[in-house]
């Protein structure tokens, strides 16, 4: 059967391939720790829960709804972006989506022409380089010279007189890093004298750790920001990644070409999700502390466990998101495998602890770990993997 060339040069998601093996694995009996998948362990906080409930039952959420999301989550998504970086947003310039996946997907469709070039630092969440090739886009992956941040050299070094766009993830999916406001005053001003559009995913700025302090790509400058799409959502931050609520916010252009986009594609969000999404903005964030909290006790439980298991180069202690980078190359040595590949499919089959390859992270020597688990399933798993290594 014929399949179009842009979906033959697509890879599937490695993180959601994983994801469906462990779950075949728990259906048959195994004993499962399933550290591959990027979503909170909390279910949603019941007051939106609630929210979603009253709006099923006034009849909000049988119809139709404007495409680009209701009036009040729009306002809520100003409001919110408003009191965290300062910068206000009318409703012109927001979209609501149908994920912050669909956000990202939408503003490669209407921004990227075949060839344009997008600068991606490696290492990158695995969607964004198939989403531009889908939008006929070329993915430039820029290796950082130390670390896992690019700096401006870095970007100068990759830049091309096709470069289009360059995608700022902080904090970044997978290796938690966090850049600063000096790091990011550099690479927005960098941007804008080469006008090179933004893309800042904030996805994860409200899991942040051990005192770091946080800064958005668009709080720095009006300039910087009028040069610069902000993708975010409420996924991560509320424990609603079934949800499926997303948005951007930008210059008005480009967002009015999202929404045209939009209402050609999704149309609106599950109009359920949307008064979700409004009460989860509006209401009390106390649980959105409490849920960082808990993943940064994780975190320090789970890096010191790990750093103790032979091979495992585990580098500087990740600032936010709720994953572990380590390198495991030595590792697999270790264990006799000649990839991390096959030591990663060797420890789910014998072990039933799943970690995603670094490979579809742009890192074939590194595994990306998910501490979106109890303590009690973290310390497990570690024993796990460290047994697995010394056999």
């Amino acid at each position: 059967m014929h399949l179009a060339k842009r979906i033959l040069n697509v890879a599937p998601s490695a993180t959601l391939a994983l994801s469906n093996q462990t779950k075949e694995l728990k259906a048959k009996g195994a004993d499962v720790i399933d550290l591959s998948i990027g979503q909170p362990d909390f279910p949603t906080p019941k007051a939106i829960d609630d929210a979603a409930v009253t709006a099923i039952q006034a009849g909000n959420a049988s119809f139709y709804t404007a495409a680009t999301g209701i009036p009040e989550l729009k306002q809520a998504i100003s409001d919110r972006i408003f009191a965290q970086d300062g910068v206000r947003y009318p409703a012109r310039q927001i979209v609501a989506t149908t994920g912050a996946k669909f956000a990202l997907y939408a503003l490669f469709q209407i921004y990227l022409n075949p060839g344009d070039e997008v600068l991606i630092p490696v290492p990158y969440w695995v969607s964004y380089e198939e989403q531009i090739k889908l939008a006929s886009g070329i993915p430039h992956l820029v290796m950082p010279a130390v670390g896992h941040k690019v700096s401006v050299d870095d970007l100068e070094a990759a830049r091309t007189e096709k470069t289009r766009a360059l995608i700022i993830n902080s904090p970044q999916n997978p290796s938690g890093v966090v850049y600063n406001r000096t790091e990011l005053t550099l690479i927005g001003n960098w941007a804008l004298k080469h006008d090179i559009l933004v893309v800042t995913d904030d996805i994860y700025r409200d899991l942040i750790y051990n005192g770091t302090s946080y800064t958005s790509m668009i709080s720095i400058d009006p300039d910087i920001a009028d040069n610069t799409v902000l993708v975010s959502g409420v996924s991560k931050s509320y424990a609603m990644t079934g949800w499926r609520i997303g948005y951007a916010a930008g210059p008005e252009k480009l967002i009015q070409a999202m929404a045209t986009f939009i209402s050609h594609t999704t149309s609106n969000p599950a109009a359920v999700s949307e008064y979700a999404a409004v009460a989860a903005l509006t209401g009390d964030q106390t649980v959105v502390k409490k849920m960082r909290q808990a993943f940064e006790e994780r975190l320090n439980l789970f890096y010191n466990l790990l750093a103790e298991i032979p091979g495992f180069e585990m580098g500087e202690k990740p600032q936010g998101a709720f994953y572990l980078f380590p390198n495991i190359k030595r590792a697999a040595q270790l264990s006799h495998y000649g990839t991390v590949d096959d030591f990663i499919s060797a420890l789910l089959n014998e072990t039933g602890v799943a970690i995603v390859p670094g490979r579809a992270f742009g890192m074939p020597d590194h595994a990306r770990i998910s501490y979106c688990k109890d303590l009690n399933s973290l310390r497990e798993a570690a024993r796990r993997i460290q047994e697995f290594v010394r056999k």
